[in-house]
């Protein structure tokens, strides 16, 4: 019988769920969105339940519409946004406040107050990360300090604390597990990289009771088992990663100074930089790339908060656009953004610059300035925030291999052309753009035996289309400059 993986991919504004064959190739695809909540300026919030009923459904109607039947899946692979957070209560499974999601901005004070106290080389010596909002140790906080009665229920063992895949683990296993991943618990600013562990030392410190936290586990193994009622049949979980760390494994890295930069939501380019743990002078992240058979791969990461959401903002609040592949013609019916330059720093600044208080802005308008001018400034916003990220590494590395493309975006071929030409470099993009659930399916599917080593999935990863640059060096330092003046008008900190 024939078998297959069903990678469940939950993001930021939707839940899919992709089923792959045993040649590493799609066989059936669904996609659910889900609404986004904003309460107040800066916060993002999500519905546990929207997320854990759109993922359940997707998976659903991938198996309902593939034909595949329940009892050859072989192993279910779970990736996910990175860094929300939920609490829920172990005894009902109730969410005691909405899930914070990772652009939200709201803890920035206590951030602030942690900064101040010069504890920024403390945190990042244990997590490799740097003191932000971003992730999800302030979050927990907040929670505990905000929402009547947790701080007690958490002490008194009633709560529990998860990532995404960990709300889902524990609702697919109907309570059995709760766990996350190396690379998911690299994301909390609450775990030590080195020692992998939760640390103590900054768990007193923000009052976190370690009672809340899960078991951590290598991201390709056997997790645990869906209950039967959910798909069919009881299938293991056997692979787990957060959405980046996944697509850096979807996209083969697996060298040192390997590159893939995803274009999703956020923008996010990850490096691998094998056994050992490198640290940024620059504003970069140290994480987890991924733990497979007792040993721990490390990457460097810079992360930019708006990339591909900058499209849904035309589409969805401005109303100029219908949908974001029509964004390609448009960008290409103007030779240039006529001077306009759109720093999208709705949630903030990410990499290198770090600053929570930075807020959007389009600069450079004039009265011929029109739609067209602004939508190919937002996809060149995109690539001029790679180019931030990608200068920052190589300073930290002094060393870069090829850079490969994902996420949804990089179907934009304008953008691939325009990054490839920003950077001087040549950029890669595979044939199948679904890196991040691939990432999972290949963890699933090394731990279940559908695959025997990282070998064989390189020979499953086919060709690549490639973007070379054309640009002249002179128009390419001064569209820099320009987005480096516009950058400076909106940073805060």
């Amino acid at each position: 019988m024939e078998r297959f993986i069903l990678a469940l991919d939950q993001g930021t504004t939707s839940s899919r769920a992709v089923l792959f064959n045993e040649k590493g190739e799609i066989r059936a695809i669904d996609q659910l969105e889900y609404p986004q909540i904003f309460t107040e300026n800066g916060w993002v919030e999500h519905d546990p339940f929207c997320i854990l009923d759109t993922q359940l459904q997707a998976a659903k109607n991938v198996i309902a519409g593939s034909g595949v039947s329940p009892e050859s899946i072989a192993g279910i692979g779970i990736t996910n946004q990175r860094e929300t957070t939920v609490i829920w209560d172990k005894n009902t499974g109730m969410p005691v406040y909405n899930a914070i999601v990772w652009q939200c901005r709201r803890t920035a004070e206590i951030c602030a107050g942690y900064k101040k106290q010069g504890l920024e080389k403390f945190f990042q010596d244990k997590t490799g990360l740097l003191i932000d909002p971003y992730f999800s140790a302030t979050k927990i906080k907040w929670i505990l300090d905000n929402v009547d009665g947790a701080r007690g229920k958490a002490e008194n063992g009633e709560l529990l604390f998860g990532t995404v895949d960990s709300w889902l683990i524990w609702n697919l296993t109907g309570g059995a597990v709760h766990c996350t991943d190396y690379t998911n618990a690299s994301r909390t600013m609450l775990f030590n990289i080195h020692t992998l562990e939760w640390d103590k030392e900054i768990m007193g410190l923000l009052g976190i009771p370690m009672q809340l936290m899960p078991e951590v586990v290598p991201s390709s193994g056997r997790i645990g088992v869906c209950r039967k009622d959910i798909f069919g049949a009881e299938i293991p979980i056997t692979g787990c990663a957060g959405d980046q760390q996944a697509a850096l494994f979807g996209q083969c890295c697996f060298i040192e100074g390997d590159v893939k930069n995803t274009y999703g939501t956020g923008g996010f380019l990850l490096m691998n930089t094998g056994k050992n743990p490198v640290s940024s002078s620059h504003g970069l992240l140290t994480t987890v790339a991924w733990g497979i058979n007792g040993e721990v791969t490390y990457a460097l990461e810079g992360s930019v908060f708006i990339s591909g959401a900058v499209v849904k903002w035309l589409r969805d609040e401005l109303g100029i656009i219908k949908t974001a592949a029509e964004t390609e013609e448009i960008a290409r019916s103007v030779e240039t953004t006529g001077g306009v330059y759109v720093v999208p720093a709705f949630t903030g600044l990410g990499a290198p610059y770090w600053d929570p208080s930075a807020r959007g802005a389009i600069v450079g308008l004039t009265r011929g300035s029109g739609k067209a001018h602004i939508v190919r400034a937002c996809l060149e916003a995109i690539a001029y925030q790679t180019v931030d990220v990608l200068r920052a590494m190589e300073e930290d590395t002094k060393s870069l291999n090829a850079i490969k493309a994902d996420g949804g975006a990089c179907a934009n071929n304008f953008l691939m052309q325009f990054q490839a030409d920003i950077l001087g470099r040549t950029v890669a993009r595979p044939k199948n753009v679904e890196s991040t659930a691939t990432g999972a399916a290949y963890l699933a599917g090394l731990a279940s035996g559908v695959w025997s080593s990282k070998d064989e999935l390189l020979a499953l990863s086919g060709q690549l289309d490639e973007f070379r640059p054309s640009m002249d060096g002179s128009t390419r330092k001064n569209l820099l400059n320009g987005w480096k003046t516009a950058v400076n008008r909106v940073r805060q900190g």
